[in-house]
């Protein structure tokens, strides 16, 4: 643990596959997946669960105050625990924005917020856990490229500062996979790149070629 890990590519089915084994959803049919040296079947789910936490794309918002939706489930949450996650989620300079701050309603599905706020929420609320696998299964497509970049260096920082927390990032856009400490690329199925950004960038290969496409539709967009 104490690690950020980005997986891309052009296969969507294969990523949800993968992190759903990651999660014990599914059990592989041969092989193991093993959590620090553990085959996951033979781990309690109870603890499973406490230990990894799945974040979605589609966020599960409720219509209650915004500390309640980050602490839901969390057990005695402290403010300052629950600033300290928005902090990491890069929640916090939103608050301004709220009539009555973390105690400002969101509204059902979090009507109230933006598609980014909302993930940065959904985001915030697995921080608040200190879970020791953190798996984003395209929980920041709606978060911007500059803000992205902040929460994924946050995530590397605080691993290193000792909450050894390995966070799993899967993507489609390759900017927030950028700074993550590895990247491996998934072509049909199979690993067909692993590095950083770097050297994947001076491969040529897959990752390359998709970073380049979307730095040009980027451009293209803009114009």
């Amino acid at each position: 643990p104490g690690t950020t890990v980005g997986i891309v590519g052009p296969t969507v089915a294969v990523k949800s596959m993968l992190i759903s084994l990651l999660g014990h959803i599914y059990e592989p049919n041969e092989g193991a997946v093993l959590l620090d040296g553990h085959d996951l079947r033979q781990i309690k789910l109870l603890t499973l669960r406490h230990n990894v936490v799945y974040v979605l794309q589609e966020t599960l918002l409720f219509s209650m105050p915004l500390r309640g939706n980050i602490a839901l489930g969390a057990g005695d949450t402290s403010d300052a625990q629950i600033y300290r996650a928005m902090e990491q989620a890069r929640l916090t300079n939103d608050l301004p924005q709220l009539p009555k701050g973390l105690d400002s309603v969101v509204g059902e599905r979090g009507a109230t917020l933006s598609g980014g706020q909302k993930q940065r929420t959904a985001l915030a609320r697995a921080l608040v856990r200190n879970p020791k696998v953190l798996i984003l299964d395209d929980a920041l497509a709606s978060v911007d490229m500059h803000t992205s970049a902040q929460i994924i260096d946050e995530l590397r920082q605080s691993a290193g500062d000792g909450e050894r927390r390995t966070s799993i990032i899967v993507s489609q856009r390759m900017a927030a996979v950028r700074y993550a400490d590895k990247i491996v690329v998934l072509n049909e199925g199979r690993i067909v790149e692993e590095g950083d950004h770097d050297t994947l960038l001076a491969r040529h290969g897959l990752y390359a070629e998709m970073y380049y496409r979307e730095i040009q539709q980027a451009a293209e967009a803009i114009a």
